[in-house]
């Protein structure tokens, strides 16, 4: 149990959180086309004044600041800041959780994302920038597609927003979560992320986990085609069990597009239909940004089935780690990817890095520009996935069809691992490549939860991940379970609603 401030020891009471006010570098990305074109108009204020044409011919490569930053400042800065280390003590882990602050630096985000999303439509379609020293009118093509991919940063990242706040109970969150995936048009993620991949996360089942021998420009299709039929498909059970047409505005999926299609034709509207290229490369380019991230997170991992064919639970070695303190202040704290999988209601700036998990070279920045050359990546990432298993690759979730292939390429490097264990030397590999897998014991039920399923008539299950509660006076109305339901008629596949880390089996039941 969480213990409170009072009982907190008093050295406790000094630490602080070092990247508090940091957090607000995470409005840059919804900011940036607003602030580079000041520095745009100076600098073509300068080349007019001074008649260095080179200085106005300079100035639009700002119009790509999107790019920039993804691929240039954030691996440098990540190379040069290194690893964040700063986890925060347990005794103040419910302090830090109900700090409004850090919720507040997330809804920022999306006044900023909205605003910087209409000011690119203009500039997309004006004919006349000359208050920006622009002289041929409008922008030139290469300047609009550095535009598009920019706002595209500013919608992957927006995704991340989204989930960040998608993951939460706060019914105002997951509707802002919606808001946010409204420009990129993949609200359906709000669905399959949190039902779909969360449960079926190191799994082949799984669309959103690569697999070892995949490259990127062959997840990328998959992950995009399959996960949104996966997110059709759950929602359309859920309006099943609710006695539902498929196409009810209730449906999460139908609802959060529905927003695309709004966002979408009020500035078509405004701008004309010149806006709707714009719109789709803008989108297409950021949610392959959140695919790019998709891709190096579970890379190889493969989660174990029992005899009943049950996964394990999932625990730190099933995602890729990297704790590199810039790109985790820009993505609220997406690198420690082990423990959100643990605790996916877990807010941003609670999460732990965790030493004995599988790590990344690098921070995501840096990663996703090697996922886009396969050659590259899997000379970087295959020995690291050989190494986490130890040289037992049939261990890993490899690509279907390539099994033999594979095993045969890496027979070698996989005997030098299987001899350097017989000669004593797998403690020292554990430690130094994350085979060690630590595990934090789950979470008991909260103790309002209890309460409140006590307090019902009928029985009260717990999921002992969250401590989300089921009563069977209650029900679940929402996942399509009416009061009175009870607990045997609940499929046993059926997920945590809150963490979909648990399923009904999992789940213990409560005293009445």
């Amino acid at each position: 149990m969480t213990r409170s401030m009072q009982d907190t020891p008093a050295p406790e009471l000094h630490w602080h959180d070092k990247k508090r006010y940091l957090w607000l570098l995470g409005l840059i990305p919804p900011t940036a086309i607003l602030v580079v074109t000041g520095l745009i108009a100076l600098m073509n204020w300068i080349g007019r004044e001074t008649g260095w044409g080179w200085i106005n011919t300079l100035s639009s490569v700002w119009w790509w600041i999107g790019p920039i930053l993804v691929y240039l400042a954030l691996p440098i800065l990540d190379r040069f800041f290194g690893p964040d280390g700063q986890n925060p003590p347990d005794e103040l882990m419910e302090q830090l959780e109900n700090d409004k602050y850090y919720r507040y630096c997330t809804y920022a985000y999306i006044p900023f994302q909205i605003v910087s999303l209409i000011y690119a439509c203009y500039l997309w379609t004006a004919d006349d920038l000359s208050w920006l020293g622009v002289n041929d009118g409008g922008l030139g093509l290469v300047s609009k597609i550095g535009l598009a991919l920019s706002i595209g940063v500013m919608g992957g990242i927006g995704i991340n927003t989204a989930h960040e706040l998608g993951h939460k109970k706060v019914s105002l969150e997951r509707w802002l979560s919606k808001v946010t995936l409204a420009q990129t048009a993949y609200g359906h993620f709000y669905i399959e992320h949190n039902r779909g991949h969360h449960v079926r996360v190191a799994t082949p089942e799984d669309p959103a986990s690569s697999r070892f021998g995949e490259n990127f420009w062959q997840f990328l299709p998959r992950s995009v085609v399959g996960s949104l039929r996966s997110a059709w498909g759950l929602e359309a059970n859920r309006m099943k069990r609710l006695d539902r047409p498929v196409l009810h505005p209730s449906n999460d999926v139908v609802n959060a597009w529905a927003m695309t299609l709004v966002l979408w034709a009020a500035l078509t509207a405004v701008f004309g239909w010149e806006i709707l290229p714009f719109m789709v490369l803008q989108a297409v380019y950021g949610f392959s940004l959140l695919e790019t991230v998709n891709y190096l997170e579970h890379y190889g991992l493969l989660r174990k089935q029992n005899k009943r064919g049950r996964y394990e639970r999932c625990t730190p070695q099933h995602s890729w780690n990297s704790d590199h303190i810039a790109t985790n202040i820009f993505l609220y704290h997406l690198q420690r990817h082990s423990d959100h999988h643990a605790n996916p209601t877990r807010r941003y700036q609670t999460l732990r890095s965790f030493d004995e998990a599988p790590n990344l070279p690098s921070g995501y920045a840096s990663m996703i520009t090697l996922a886009y050359v396969p050659a590259v990546w899997r000379r970087v990432m295959d020995e690291r996935v050989i190494a986490h298993y130890g040289g037992d690759l049939t261990r890993a979730n490899l690509q279907p069809g390539k099994e033999e292939k594979l095993l045969a390429r890496y027979a070698d490097r996989c005997a030098e691992y299987r001899d350097a264990q017989a000669a004593g030397l797998r403690a020292s590999r554990a430690r130094d490549e994350g085979l060690v897998v630590v595990s934090e014991a789950p979470a008991a039920p909260t103790a309002e939860g209890a309460a409140d399923g006590r307090a019902r008539r009928g029985s009260s299950y717990g999921c002992p991940n969250c401590g989300y509660v089921y009563a069977e006076a209650a029900g679940a109305p929402r996942e399509g379970f009416a009061p009175g339901t009870a607990w045997s008629d609940v499929p046993d596949s059926w997920p945590c609603p809150d963490c979909g880390v648990r399923e009904k089996t999992d789940f213990v039941r409560l005293p009445d």
